[in-house]
């Protein structure tokens, strides 16, 4: 047998074997993970609530919190629905770093990053590559989101970028008008 049958064959076993070690929790966190993303890249709200524990404490990307599965509710429908709302849309991609570490049979860490898109009422399009954690616990047999926790970068992301350029072409203009207005009152000095 040639090295890199002996190679591929054995990295087949180890798969094969960390499978079959795997613990059966992670294929329920990751329906959890699957059915709270179906209703978010729906828009329904109602859909993703029985993904959260009752008592859910949920960092939203702009540093609200939410607590309890009445309080997401709200912000989602102010954000999304109500009158003043801000954001037409919203969807998100989600990877799973690694599998998530489970203590004690019933609280589960999970982390990863969001490629992200919002739509903005005015029609504005934002994508962001941003970063989450949660905790779930299982209660009743049920795995439940108990803490979820969103980031974006501060330092490199689509609204900062959009904010400078909205500052770069304010003080362009600005720097332009001034020199129209001086050489207005240049020449109007020299006709008087």
């Amino acid at each position: 047998m040639n090295m890199k049958l002996l190679l591929a064959a054995l990295a087949c076993a180890f798969t094969l074997a960390a499978r079959a070690e795997e613990d059966p929790a992670h294929n329920e966190l990751r329906a959890v993970r699957d059915g709270l993303l179906a209703g978010m890249n729906r828009g329904d709200i109602e859909a993703q609530l029985p993904f959260l524990h009752p008592n859910v404490v949920v960092t939203w990307h702009n540093a609200e919190v939410s607590r309890g599965r009445d309080g997401v509710r709200k912000y989602l429908d102010r954000m999304l629905h109500g009158p003043a709302k801000v954001v037409e849309s919203f969807g998100a991609e989600v990877k799973v770093e690694e599998l998530s570490i489970i203590h004690g049979g019933d609280t589960a860490l999970a982390f990863g990053s969001a490629q992200e898109r919002f739509t903005m009422v005015r029609g504005r399009k934002f994508e962001f590559t941003g970063r989450w954690s949660a905790t779930l616990v299982k209660e009743d047999g049920k795995w439940l989101i108990a803490n979820l926790h969103t980031s974006d970068n501060l330092f490199d992301n689509p609204l900062l970028t959009s904010a400078t350029k909205a500052v770069q072409w304010l003080a362009g203009g600005g720097v332009a008008i001034g020199a129209l207005v001086g050489w207005l009152l240049g020449r109007r000095g020299r006709k008087a």
